[in-house]
């Protein structure tokens, strides 16, 4: 077995020369593509820049035919959600300021408790989609979708108690209580999600993400048709840009589950209906359970800064501003999101598939790729920073307080270019439990409380918050780079065929703590 450190040295010794670029049109062709990866950067009789230039274009087709639909599936259904908080801001800046605490403050504690909870099945259905066992992909697809059907239940309890909740949290008696006429519109929603998620992660780890996009597409035009009718036309208000925001989901669904019926594609991977997805319910929770922690502590780490924004002077202004930027960034971190898609993709197949050194290349090409995207967006934003507000609200009081931010914003957007992506590897990997540990420690532990010394004892405010938060992000960041470079993906290899064989032939739980 190759030491850690000739593990780590085929990263930088890849190449290329002209041979015929494989097809990327179905999975055998992924699979040999994949294949001639692994070779190539195995291969030690090419010179080092042939190994390079091959070794990078074969990867740059991979990680863009993923990266590219899903980061347009997450704008698309990110946008639908900002474009229901642009109808609600249009009515009123108290409308604007509880839309965006309903939808930050409640609504992403659902997102990413669901997303959290399905990310386990991104780990298991790509990997064994990299070691061929179709069969397996569909069972855990139906075993997801039940224990986040179950977890759905207690989350609607939270949503009839929003208003109650935003108040003891120290929210305004208007702000919460129009926010919560936002989330009662948003209970739909949330079943839509625990059906969606495993959906979206069992075609992601068969490299179909393309039809999902154009659903979505559609699903948007459709959607702000309705808005429009609902909000200007029929006058149902905040509760009815939510309620078309629940059903745009439904739409996605449906359409997405009508695909798996009916595609070619899914004909080894869908056998249907089986009973197996109601057996072993509490070792996929305990599974689950590491995804969502880990991902619900990121999730909420920005929520908290809209929340603990409400608590200072001044408190609608402030939401008003943070809501523009947090939707802004929401907006760009869709893009994160969509290579941590792919850079979860490409590492459980290949970790799946007996691959270790494409793994490994793998994630060097994607985290590379996705910076340099985030470093655009910054410059972007920095150069429309006084005009960016009016695409949500007007007043020239707003646009002043979001030009304050957008430096802070920018300085997120380029660590979201980097550390989603690290999540994602994580979850390829199997990593859930490891990265939930490291991101209490500095998120919660480091971020949050120093965010909420500068804000208030400081007297920094808003600036104050996101500082702290973002000192929070570097130090996670910092953690996972270290710990990707010194993963021994020789290992990681042997845990994913040792995780596919327990979870096939026992049925006991597959990720251990670190794993």
């Amino acid at each position: 077995m190759e030491s850690q450190a000739e593990l780590h040295q085929p990263i930088l010794q890849y190449s290329t020369q002209l041979l015929p670029s494989p097809s990327l049109e179905s999975p055998s062709t992924t699979f040999e593509a994949s294949s001639e990866l692994e070779k190539i950067l195995s291969d030690t009789q090419l010179p080092y820049f042939k190994r390079l230039k091959l070794a990078v274009w074969i990867e740059l087709k991979l990680l863009f035919r993923l990266a590219a639909p899903a980061v347009m599936v997450y704008l698309i259904n990110n946008a639908m959600s900002m474009s229901t908080r642009i109808f609600s801001g249009q009515l009123g800046n108290l409308e604007l300021a509880a839309a965006s605490l309903g939808n930050n403050g409640i609504q992403l504690f659902a997102y990413g408790l669901m997303l959290g909870m399905g990310s386990a099945v991104e780990t298991l259905c790509g990997q064994a989609y990299g070691a061929q066992r179709y069969e397996m992909l569909g069972v855990y697809l139906q075993r997801s979708t039940v224990v986040l059907t179950l977890t759905g239940i207690p989350v609607t309890v939270i949503y009839l108690l929003s208003k109650q909740l935003l108040i003891f949290l120290g929210e305004s008696t208007a702000v919460a209580t129009e926010a919560a006429v936002f989330v009662y519109g948003l209970i739909p929603q949330i079943f839509a999600y625990a059906i969606n998620f495993p959906i979206q992660k069992f075609l992601q780890s068969q490299s179909i993400v393309a039809p999902s996009a154009y659903m979505s597409a559609a699903t948007l035009g459709v959607h702000l048709l309705l808005s429009w009718v609902a909000v200007y036309k029929i006058g149902l208000g905040l509760i009815g840009a939510s309620l078309v925001l629940s059903l745009s989901w439904w739409i996605i669904v449906a359409a997405q589950f009508a695909y798996i019926l009916m595609s070619d594609k899914c004909k080894d991977t869908w056998t249907g209906f089986r009973l197996e997805a109601f057996s072993g319910l509490w070792e996929f929770v305990r599974l689950s359970a590491a995804s969502a922690i880990m991902l619900c502590l990121e999730t909420w780490y920005f929520q908290m800064l809209v929340l603990i924004a409400g608590l200072l002077k001044n408190p609608e202004l402030t939401l008003d501003s943070i809501s523009v930027c947090m939707a802004i960034n929401g907006l760009m971190f869709m893009v994160s999101v969509g290579f941590n898609a792919a850079a979860s993709v490409r590492v459980s197949n290949e970790l799946g598939a007996g691959n270790p050194k494409a793994a490994a290349f793998s994630v060097l090409m994607v985290n590379l790729v996705s910076l340099i995207i985030a470093v655009m967006e910054a410059m972007v934003v920095l150069s429309l920073r006084h005009v960016i507000s009016y695409a949500f609200t007007g007043g020239e009081t707003v646009a002043n307080a979001v030009s304050d931010l957008c430096p802070f914003l920018a300085v997120t957007l380029i660590l979201n270019g980097v550390q989603p992506v690290l999540s994602g590897v994580a979850v390829g990997c199997g990593w859930q439990a490891f990265v939930a540990y490291v991101n209490v420690g500095c998120y919660y532990v480091v971020g949050i409380p120093l965010g909420c010394i500068l804000g208030f004892k400081f007297d920094l405010g808003a600036k104050g918050i996101w500082s702290g938060m973002i000192g929070g992000t570097v130090m996670q960041t910092t953690i996972l780079i270290w710990a990707t470079f010194r993963a021994d993906w020789n290992q990681e290899v042997e845990k994913a065929r040792k995780r596919l064989d327990k979870w096939e032939d026992t049925k006991e739980t597959l990720l251990s703590d670190g794993s």
